[in-house]
C-alpha cells in the first residue's frame, strides 16, 4: 500500500470518527428526550434504535475500508459481518496489528446484532429494555472503539514517516 493510500484510509477514517461523534451527540439529546406518553415515546425509540443500528453501521463502514485496502478484502460469506468484526481484532502478521482490542470487540458484538434486528423487524417491535440497556453501554462501548481506532490511525500515520 502506497503513502498516498494510507493518507487517503487516514483521512477516510476520520471523516467518519467525526459523523460518528456527531451520532453520539444526537442519540444523547434524543434519549434525553423521550416523552412519557407511549405513542410518542415510541417514535422516539425508533429514532433511538436506528442512531444505534447507525453508530455500528459506521464502526463497520471504517472495518471495510481497512479490510479493502489493508486485508485484500472483506470476507466472503453468509456471516461476512461477524467475520469482518473478529477480524479487526486480529494481528496480521507483518499487515497490521489488531485495529480493535478484544474487549471492543466483545462491545460492539452486542451493537452488531442490534442492527441485524433493527434491519428485520418493524420499528415499533423494538424491545424498549433492551433498547434502554444498549444505551446504557453505548458511551462504553464508543468510548473503546474511538480509543482503538485512533491508536490505530496512529501506526497508519507511521508507516508514512518511513
Amino acid at each position: 500500500m502506497n503513502d498516498d493510500r494510507i493518507i487517503d484510509l487516514i483521512a477516510e477514517i476520520k471523516d467518519e470518527l467525526r459523523q460518528l461523534d456527531i451520532l453520539a451527540a444526537e442519540l444523547g439529546e434524543t434519549w434525553a428526550s423521550l416523552p412519557r406518553e407511549a405513542k410518542k415515546r415510541r417514535i422516539h425509540e425508533e429514532s433511538v434504535a436506528l442512531k444505534l443500528h447507525n453508530f455500528y453501521t459506521g464502526c463497520e463502514r471504517i472495518f471495510k475500508k481497512i479490510a479493502d485496502d489493508i486485508n485484500g478484502g472483506t470476507p466472503d460469506s453468509f456471516d461476512w459481518h461477524r467475520r469482518l468484526l473478529h477480524s479487526m481484532s486480529l494481528e496480521l502478521g507483518s499487515v497490521r496489528p489488531p485495529v480493535i482490542s478484544g474487549k471492543t470487540e466483545t462491545a460492539l458484538t452486542e451493537f452488531l446484532g442490534f442492527r441485524h434486528v433493527v434491519r428485520n423487524i418493524y420499528g415499533f417491535a423494538i424491545d424498549s429494555e433492551r433498547l434502554a440497556h444498549l444505551v446504557k453501554k453505548f458511551k462504553g462501548a464508543s468510548r473503546l472503539f474511538k480509543k482503538d481506532i485512533t491508536g490505530f490511525v496512529k501506526f497508519l500515520q507511521a508507516l508514512t514517516r518511513k
